[in-house]
């Protein structure tokens, strides 16, 4: 897929009204200069979502929700990067670049010859369902109504070899459309031949409604594998799609939860009982691809497997991906049903009301995270609780700094008593803690950032900041990288800048700083910006003084030796005279 240019993102959003927007979705408070509201990403009482139209981006105070339109689309509508791009595009009168779309129109075209494939199969298995007694008193027996199987479009793969074929293979270049979409089979022979046959056939949707596979369930219990799926294809990867996703966005204006289960039968059984809110993995383990779906959809997520052992060994696959992904504001669950039940089958037998009873006694992800990870460690010993530390310092690394990770590593503090703050002795309870003081030289750095984000235009007057490039400190190596942006793309705004850093690990904390309110105004920032590119320098200077007074005098060459004597004349005022 071709990559739209930055510059045309650029042009775009400052094209683009982010208060027109996120209004014209959530209403808005004017405040001062800013736009409040409730954030629409979680639910709060006091309005703690604010929109910038300076800096063209939106941040929440409560869950750390932030971006720009692009963003918010993608959050808001769930849209697609590209997608949210149109969009935008729409609304400013602009057009994607033509080369991109150039580039692109072959694979369109070709897409959308596979998507009106599988759509005709849809209708081909939809319209033998209604002729086959068997598939309607099989769907009967699991009590899915006429409402339902419309719902998710469910139909029925004839047997015998060649149904499909016959009916749409009806030339070449169907029958390789048909082929490419998942479709056929193909023997050691080279014969070609329906790969869905006798089986109640459930379409597979993507985020905009378009049928990209299939999954058939036999009907009866010794006729081959219970599920098959479609391969993947180029429309079709399982390790990104949800079954019944779609259909829960089309019950819901907004999602409170998602309640992922393993079939098809599971996600069917609980919308007929009025659980429109769950989604099925597609025979895979839960992805990290999935668990970021299923978080940019809904704040809560409940996993709901079955109570063995495989069961249990899905759920920590499911939280491995989830905990890289455990946001502020965030929440999952895991759900074990007895032996034997499924969600199919505990729907059935209790009803809708008794089911979400037990997803409101789920356990929450911090405690299947101890209790599997304690498993068989004896606590009451200092090698247990060292085993339990070395076991899980790794895995809480991963999760996003925020209240949630520190209370995770808090709570492996007590449990083991390595890390701070884990002593419980009534000293160190009553001790105040020491305020941790941030060094002079990282707020510098901190402070330039800060400012460059507010205004980025204030770059230019940088001049030599090529100068400390060499200096160790941590964030200078953003700083620069942000000084080169900026002067590369003179008119960026804050919104485009922060999208530039859209799939980076520096994207939380650049949005922070960006919505912080600085004292002063453009003048004020210019000269602190000044100053700190002065003390920068000094620094650099005084770096570089003590990396040669460390090493004896014998070792110097005449060289490094000239270099020493003039610095220390200059210092400390040598880079300021140069100003």
């Amino acid at each position: 897929m071709a990559r739209i240019p930055d510059a045309f993102i650029d042009d775009l959003l400052a094209r683009t009204d982010i208060v027109e927007v996120i209004s014209g979705r959530v209403p808005l408070k004017r405040q001062g200069k800013e736009y409040s509201a409730r954030c629409p990403f979680h639910d709060e009482r006091s309005a703690s979502f604010t929109v910038s139209p300076t800096k063209q981006f939106y941040h929440c105070f409560g869950c750390g929700a932030h971006g720009t339109a692009i963003s918010f689309l993608m959050n808001y509508d769930r849209l697609e990067f590209l997608d949210a791009v149109d969009e935008l595009a729409k609304r400013a009168g602009m057009e994607v670049p033509r080369d991109t779309q150039q580039r692109n129109a072959a694979q369109q075209d070709d897409s959308r010859d596979l998507y009106a494939a599988l759509d005709a199969a849809t209708r081909f298995f939809q319209k033998h369902l209604e002729g086959n007694a068997k598939a309607r008193e099989y769907l009967d027996g699991r009590g899915v109504d006429a409402d339902n199987r419309a719902r998710f479009s469910i139909g029925y793969a004839p047997d015998g070899y060649s149904a499909l074929k016959d009916a749409l293979g009806t030339d070449e270049r169907r029958m390789k459309l048909l082929d490419r979409a998942g479709l056929f089979s193909k023997n050691d022979r080279g014969h070609v031949y329906d790969k869905f046959r006798d089986r109640v056939m459930f379409p597979i949707f993507d985020r905009r409604g378009r049928v990209i596979a299939f999954g058939g369930r036999v009907l009866e219990k010794d006729d081959g594998p219970k599920y098959l799926n479609s391969p993947e294809t180029a429309l079709f990867h399982k390790g990104r799609e949800l079954y019944g996703l779609w259909q829960v966005r089309q019950a819901h204006q907004k999602i409170e939860r998602l309640i992922v289960v393993e079939g098809y039968m599971d996600v069917v059984s609980l919308f007929q009982f009025g659980v429109t809110q769950a989604v099925a993995t597609l025979g895979t383990a839960t992805t990290p691809e999935h668990a970021e779906l299923l978080f940019r959809n809904a704040p809560d997520v409940y996993f709901c497997f079955d109570g063995d052992n495989a069961g249990r060994k899905a759920g920590w696959r499911a939280l491995e991906s989830v905990l890289p992904r455990m946001k502020d504001g965030r929440q999952a669950f895991f759900l074990f049903l007895p032996d034997g039940e499924d969600p199919d089958t505990i729907v059935r037998k209790e009803g809708a009301e008794a089911f979400d009873a037990r997803l409101k006694q789920a356990t929450p992800l911090s405690q299947f995270f101890f209790d599997e990870m304690s498993k068989e460690i004896n606590l009451n010993t200092l090698d247990g609780r060292a085993r339990l530390a070395e076991r899980a310092r790794p895995m809480l690394a991963q999760i996003p700094d925020g209240a949630f990770g520190d209370l995770m590593r808090q709570q492996l503090a007590r449990m083991t008593g390595v890390g701070a703050g884990a002593s419980n002795s009534p000293a160190a309870v009553a001790a105040p803690p020491r305020p941790v003081t941030p060094t002079h030289k990282r707020s510098l750095v901190r402070s330039a950032i800060a400012i460059l984000l507010q205004q980025p235009s204030l770059a230019a007057g940088i001049e030599n900041h090529h100068d400390f490039a060499g200096l160790r400190l941590p964030g200078v190596e953003l700083l620069l990288e942000l000084i080169e942006l900026v002067r590369q793309r003179p008119e960026i705004t804050t919104g485009a800048l922060l999208e530039h850093y859209a799939e980076r690990e520096e994207q939380a904390a650049l949005h922070k700083l960006a919505a912080q309110e600085l004292p002063g105004d453009a003048q004020i920032w210019a000269q602190e910006l000044h100053d700190v590119a002065v003390q920068l320098e000094e620094q650099l200077v005084q770096q570089r003084i003590e990396e040669l007074k460390s090493k004896p005098w014998s070792e110097l060459d005449p060289v490094a030796r000239f270099e020493l004597r003039e610095l220390l004349k200059a210092a400390p005022g040598a880079t300021r005279k140069r100003t």
